[in-house]
């Protein structure tokens, strides 16, 4: 029998022929584009975890994005150092060894002290921004969004000029899941910063599935959280979906070039379950200066 962390060594090694043979992952894979991952709910070292971590490898191989998108609940169970090695570190070690950074958002099921995690790029902020090309990410503390987190939010989405626009937190804003749905609490606290300074996508998880989301208000919402846990036939089809896969375990891969947002969504199989090219969503119009009227003398 090969143990998980050989055989994810070997498929590196071997650039994983078998397994990009079973997918085809079909971005443009433009000059200058800005190419990651997302990855939801993934830490529970079980089999299914690292059968996807090795359609994720295999993927790499195909299209090198250069960063992972983590939606948290990062760490199910117990967090000693063995759990981050086996839930973490021994599933993803090629895109590690690869130097491709994860950068993490904190799910519920997650201990606070994970910001600390050097592998998680916290630097142990609860909440924190950064920049890749055109693209500005701000990554949010779902579960506890305090005032705190809210005036920071203001505040860094207000100072930014990035091109591209995207947070992205455990929680999804807008969800047609049965077991949780909508957050209707978090959405009427960010969504009108959002709005205001011109979000152009937001990604969660928490649902154990996919759903790209119809656009709302005009903001592309995804959730992608099934990467170490499937939830199936929770999607209830209805307004708000636009797309939706929950009959197994999934991965995102995305492009961003200019004014366009290309992605794929594979499964554990290898299947391309979703997949599409948006549009950057309109900046939101400028509040008109307030006309002044000489006083006549």
């Amino acid at each position: 029998m090969v143990r998980r962390g050989v055989r994810i060594v070997v498929l590196a090694l071997l650039l994983v022929p078998a397994a990009a043979a079973a997918q085809q992952v079909t971005l443009p894979q433009l000059d200058g584009a800005v190419r990651f991952a997302v990855i939801g709910d993934s830490g529970t070292g079980s089999d299914r975890q690292y059968e996807l971590a090795e359609k994720l490898v295999a993927a790499h191989a195909q299209f090198p994005f250069t960063f992972v998108l983590m939606m948290g609940d990062n760490i199910y169970g117990s967090d000693k150092a063995k759990d981050f090695q086996k839930k973490f570190e021994t599933p993803y070690k090629p895109l590690l060894d690869a130097s491709v950074p994860f950068y993490a958002t904190l799910g519920n099921h997650d201990d606070p002290n994970q910001r600390f995690y050097k592998l998680f790029n916290m630097d142990g902020r609860r909440y924190y921004t950064f920049t890749k090309g055109d693209v500005q990410f701000f990554v949010m503390d779902s579960t506890y969004m305090d005032r705190a987190q809210l005036t920071w939010l203001d505040q860094q989405l207000s100072a930014s000029r990035a091109r591209w626009k995207i947070a992205y937190g455990h929680h999804p804003l807008y969800s047609s899941g049965a077991r949780h749905g909508s957050e209707v609490d978090l959405r009427e606290l960010v969504e009108p910063l959002f709005i205001k300074y011109g979000v152009d996508v937001v990604f969660a998880g928490h649902e154990h599935f996919y759903e790209r989301v119809k656009p709302q208000k005009g903001i592309y919402y995804f959730t992608s959280g099934a990467a170490g846990k499937l939830r199936e036939n929770n999607i209830r089809r209805g307004p708000l979906t636009a797309a939706g896969f929950d009959d197994d375990m999934s991965f995102m891969l995305v492009e961003i070039t200019d004014d366009k947002f290309y992605f794929q969504v594979i499964s554990r199989a290898g299947k391309t379950v979703d997949s599409g090219e948006l549009d950057r969503p309109p900046d939101p119009e400028k509040p008109k200066e307030a006309e002044t009227t000489a006083a006549t003398p």
